[in-house]
């Protein structure tokens, strides 16, 4: 197989961290190559390397055989490179076509936009991407913004593409017809690099497999001919448990009813309707659902994000409704957003500071108005080790530099450390490896078996199954049925996620 992208004895240092130590790679013609590896192991920034967004310490790069020099990512697209970055850049009040010819406009005083639209067309039909070059980014979904980002390459004709963690944002739906398309894309004769955390993802889509591990390449095998569990192995240096282990289900008191609640969406029309559940101590309440089904308004309805039109929402015997977020999170709401970096950090703050956000003002934390550097320190380091949080330069690492992968094991540590009565996880395993997702299930696991109550929220439907006691199935913004997770099975919730009505168990 002829190779277009060879990467020998790459090595690129950070402050306090070699990123990527050594690393050799390549890339055959009409293979999808996957690179797997933890949260910090080095995958991105050797992309980066490739797309000339970093510029190693050493190491020689060629494209179809020739030695070449990437110092921006213009330069990597003139040589056919073209990447889809985890966290999209995308102008959102632009059209889809607006967004694509953006640094490709042609000199002169005309831009002739409705060629460029019909240009966009053509590849939309040609590689089954069914994109609107007309529609505005800020009205498509998440799934179809990545579409976007794939055309921004194809008409750029690029070669070699790659994609970043692209199915961290994708519902089921979404994942599989991305996975089609990739196919599509390499019976055109294109090649990919594929960055991923999701084994059965490799194992459906990928050739071959190279496996980095803190910033070294530990092997590449087939993957025809590697298990899941082989791969896992490689990636963390252990055995992995694929298996949630938990206590039998004993709930105790209630500590969440919610009733009734209607509640608008961003687009002002109801989001949630007349929605009625409960949450009880040593329980974990899956709500399932296909993104955008009121997940999002039921979460910010209770943290106070959201305020309701109608209905309750009793905390501990009291209506929490008209009360602040900050008054509900000192009752004991903690909350793991779905988007780390719109609501969960701080980018631009330190690790250490990202990790007191909702206490700052607090006993230890503070005294007479001054921060407390020693505790706030001292508290950060606690969490990184207790979260195997993987930073540069440890808790006064900038959050921005670090992987998106850390930045959501430091927000977990962060609300499972203020020990809450109730723990909302939107997504918590997001962009997270398959030992730091089993690490992560054993928390939320732990929080349950020492009687707190959680809700957990995922598009995964295995995690929903795999953590939860009961089971709540949301569809338009209603509450579709609650199933008992050990009575159920994914067929029968994806019929109720599609909104075919099903038998309730233990409530309505």
């Amino acid at each position: 197989m002829k190779s277009i992208v060879e990467m020998y004895n790459i090595r690129k240092e950070f402050p306090g961290i070699v990123a990527n130590d050594d690393i050799s790679i390549t890339l055959g013609e009409g293979e999808i190559l996957a690179l797997l590896g933890e949260n910090g192991a080095g995958k991105s920034t050797l992309m980066s390397i490739l797309f000339g967004l970093y510029k190693p310490e050493k190491g020689i790069i060629k494209i179809n055989g020739t030695e070449v020099n990437i110092t921006n990512p213009n330069q990597a697209c003139d040589l056919g490179i073209g990447m889809v970055h985890q966290h999209f850049k995308l102008v959102h009040n632009f059209t889809v076509t607006q967004n694509i010819v953006l640094g490709m406009e042609p000199k002169g005083l005309f831009l002739n936009l409705k060629e460029a639209a019909e240009k966009i067309k053509e590849l939309s039909n040609r590689y089954n991407l069914d994109v609107d070059p007309y529609s505005k980014i800020e009205d498509i979904s998440v799934g179809m913004q990545q579409r976007v980002e794939i055309l921004k390459m194809l008409y750029r004709d690029a070669k070699v593409l790659i994609f970043d963690e692209p199915t961290a944002v994708l519902t089921p739906q979404e994942i599989t017809s991305l996975l089609s398309i990739m196919k599509n894309l390499i019976n055109e004769g294109k090649s990919i690099i594929l960055i991923t955390h999701k084994l059965k993802e490799i194992k459906a889509v990928a050739d071959r497999c190279t496996v980095i591990r803190r910033g070294k390449v530990i092997g590449t095998v087939n993957v025809k001919d590697s298990s899941v569990t082989e791969m896992a192995e490689m990636m963390v240096g252990r055995k992995v448990s694929f298996k949630v282990e938990k206590n039998e289900y004993k709930p105790g008191k209630e500590i969440l009813n919610i009733k009734n609640i209607n509640v608008m969406n961003h687009r002002n029309v109801i989001g949630l309707k007349d929605f009625s559940i409960s949450v009880k101590e040593g329980e974990i309440l899956g709500i399932a659902g296909v993104e955008g089904n009121g997940q999002s308004e039921l979460v910010e309805a209770i943290t106070g994000l959201r305020k309701i039109e109608s209905g309750e929402i009793i905390h501990l015997g009291d209506d929490v409704k008209t009360l602040t977020i900050r008054d509900r999170f000192l009752r004991g709401i903690s909350h793991i957003p779905e988007d780390r970096h719109k609501h969960g950090l701080v980018l631009d703050y330190s690790l250490e500071d990202n990790m007191i956000l909702e206490v700052a003002s607090l006993h230890p934390y503070s005294k007479r108005g001054f921060l407390k550097r020693d505790v706030i320190r001292n508290h950060a380091k606690q969490i990184i080790k207790d979260f195997d949080v993987r930073s540069g330069q440890g808790e006064i690492t900038i959050t921005r530099t670090m992987s998106g992968g850390n930045q959501q094991k430091a927000i977990i540590g962060r609300e499972i450390k203020h020990n809450p009565n109730l723990l909302i996880a939107v997504q918590p395993t997001r962009g997270l490896d398959v030992g730091s997702i089993e690490y992560i299930h054993k928390r939320l696991i732990e929080q349950r078996d020492k009687g707190k109550a959680v809700i957990l929220i995922s598009l995964e439907l295995d995690e929903i199954m795999d953590l939860s006691d009961r089971i709540a199935v949301l569809n338009g913004g209603n509450l579709i049925g609650v199933v008992d997770a050990t009575k159920t099975n994914e067929n029968d919730l994806g019929l109720m996620m599609a909104g075919i009505n099903k038998g309730v168990e233990g409530e309505a």
